[in-house]
C-alpha cells in the first residue's frame, strides 16, 4: 500500500486518533497499550508477549534505522495487532538493515498508524488504564467510525482469554543458539554443563540463547507438554518462558508445574513467574495499564540493590496471597510497588517478572541466568546473598595490559 491516506484507532470509549497508514491495509482488533522504551522497536513487534495488543511507542520517531534480518527476531515476524507512532521517518540509517519498517508491516499483514498525538493517546491510558481498540488502515473501512467502535467494544479483552496456544509451539525441539557476537565477557565459554527443558509460552528466542551462552544444553517443549513427558526427557532444571495475555487460563501448565514442583529446580520469567505463583496457590490480577519499555526500575528485597529492567506484562502476582504460600518476595518495582520476582525457601524455584535476557542498555539482570545455574548444581533457590555475589561477579571489571581502566587510561 502507498503510505498516506487515512487510518484510524477508535478506542472502546468512543475516542477517535486519526493518523496516516502505513504497512498493511487491513483492520485488527486489540488491547491498546503502549512502551516507553527508545529503541528495540523490531524486537518489540516480534514479542510473542504481545500477541493481542495494539501497541504505541512513547518515542517520537520510529523506523530511523529499519528492519535488521531475522537475528534481531524473538519470533518468526510480528506478533501484535498493530502499531502507532508519532512519526514514521523517512531516513534509514543503520548498516544491518534489510527492509523499511513499512515494508515488514506491509509484508506481515499487521497495520500501522502515524501522525498522530501519541502524548494525548498514552495520557488517555495512563489515566483510564489499557483500553480496548480498533486499527483500521483500510481505505474502505476507515469511514465507518461507528462499526469500528462497535468493534471495539464488542471484543472480549484479554482477561480470561487464553492466547499461549496460539503461541506455543506445536512440537518439542532442540536450541543450540547462543547469543554468539552479542555475547559477554562474562558468559559462560566452556561446554554445557545441564540439560534445560524450556516450557515455551510464547519465548522470546533471546532467553533460549542466554540459556545456552549460560552453559546449558536446551530442549523446547509446548506449553501443553505434561509432566511425565518433560521427566522423561531427563532435565537437570526446567525455565517456563514468558508469553502473553491473563495467566489464569494457562491451567494446564499451572498443572503441569504443581507436579515439577520439589522434583527439579524451576526458573520462570513474566508469564512463567506468574503461572508458577498461581501453581502454588497464590492470585494474580491485571494492571492498570500494565509495564512496558527499557527503564522500569527494580529493587533487589534482599540487597537494596536497584536494577534498570526491561518488562512487557500487564498482569501480577498478589504479595500477599504468594507470602501465604510460602512464597518470598525478592525483588520489588519501585514505580508502583508491584512484586517483580520470588523465590521458594522450602523448594528450588525462583522467577522474575522482567526481563533479564532483553538489553536495551543496561544488563543489571543477566546474573538471574547464573543463579538458574548455580540452582541446578545445589538444588537451592538463590538467597539475596547468592544472588548478590553473581550479580558483583558479572559486574567486576577485569584489566589486562593494554586494555583502558575506568579513568579511560591504558596500562
Amino acid at each position: 500500500m502507498a503510505i498516506g491516506h487515512q487510518a484510524k484507532l477508535v478506542l472502546e470509549d468512543g475516542s477517535v486518533y486519526t493518523g496516516t497508514a502505513f504497512g498493511a491495509s487491513t483492520l485488527r482488533v486489540g488491547e491498546t497499550v503502549f512502551n516507553t522504551s527508545l529503541s528495540g522497536y523490531q524486537e518489540i513487534l516480534t514479542d510473542p508477549s504481545y500477541t493481542g495488543q495494539i501497541v504505541t511507542m512513547t518515542y517520537p520517531q520510529i523506523g530511523n534505522y529499519g528492519i535488521a534480518d531475522a537475528t534481531d527476531e524473538e519470533a518468526p515476524g510480528p506478533q501484535v495487532e498493530g502499531f502507532i507512532i508519532k512519526e514514521l521517518s523517512g531516513l534509514v540509517s543503520n548498516f544491518r538493515s534489510v527492509e523499511t519498517l513499512d515494508a515488514y508491516l506491509q509484508r506481515h499483514g499487521i497495520p500501522g498508524l502515524a501522525g498522530i498525538d501519541t502524548r494525548a493517546l498514552v495520557r488517555k491510558l495512563r489515566t483510564q488504564g489499557a483500553l480496548k481498540g480498533v486499527i483500521c488502515t483500510d481505505p474502505v473501512r476507515v469511514t465507518d467510525e461507528a462499526g469500528l467502535l462497535r468493534a471495539a467494544q464488542g471484543w472480549s479483552g484479554l482477561t480470561g482469554l487464553d492466547l499461549v496456544k496460539k503461541v506455543t509451539p506445536s512440537q518439542s525441539r532442540n536450541w543450540e543458539q547462543n547469543k554468539g557476537l552479542w555475547a559477554q565477557p562474562k558468559d559462560h565459554r566452556g561446554s554445557p554443563e545441564f540439560l534445560v527443558v524450556a516450557i515455551d509460552c510464547g519465548a522470546k528466542r533471546n532467553i533460549l540463547r542466554n540459556l545456552v551462552q549460560s552453559g546449558c544444553r536446551v530442549t523446547v517443549v509446548p506449553a501443553t507438554a505434561g509432566a511425565d513427558e518433560i521427566m522423561a526427557l531427563k532435565p537437570d532444571g526446567i525455565f517456563v518462558s514468558n508469553g502473553p495475555g491473563d495467566p489464569e487460563p494457562i491451567t494446564y501448565t499451572q498443572h503441569t508445574l504443581r507436579q515439577l514442583i520439589g522434583k527439579k529446580p524451576i526458573f520462570g520469567i513474566c508469564l512463567g513467574h506468574q503461572l508458577l505463583g498461581l501453581a502454588l496457590g497464590a492470585t494474580t490480577y491485571k494492571l492498570k495499564f500494565g509495564h512496558r519499555g527499557g527503564n522500569q526500575p527494580v529493587r533487589n528485597t534482599g540487597t537494596g540493590k536497584v536494577e534498570i529492567t526491561a518488562q512487557n506484562h500487564g498482569f501480577a502476582v498478589d504479595v500477599e496471597s504468594l507470602q501465604k504460600k510460602g512464597g518470598e518476595p525478592t525483588h520489588i518495582n519501585l514505580n508502583d510497588q508491584t512484586l517483580e520476582g520470588f523465590r521458594m525457601a522450602a523448594e528450588p524455584v525462583f522467577a522474575v517478572q522482567y526481563h533479564p535476557e532483553a538489553s536495551p542498555g543496561p544488563h543489571d539482570s543477566t546474573y538471574l541466568f547464573d543463579c538458574f545455574v548455580q540452582m541446578m548444581r545445589t538444588g537451592k533457590s538463590p538467597t539475596a546473598e547468592e544472588m548478590n555475589q553473581q550479580q558483583q561477579r558479572r559486574n567486576s571489571v577485569e584489566f589486562s595490559e593494554g586494555a583502558p581502566d575506568s579513568a579511560g587510561l591504558v596500562h
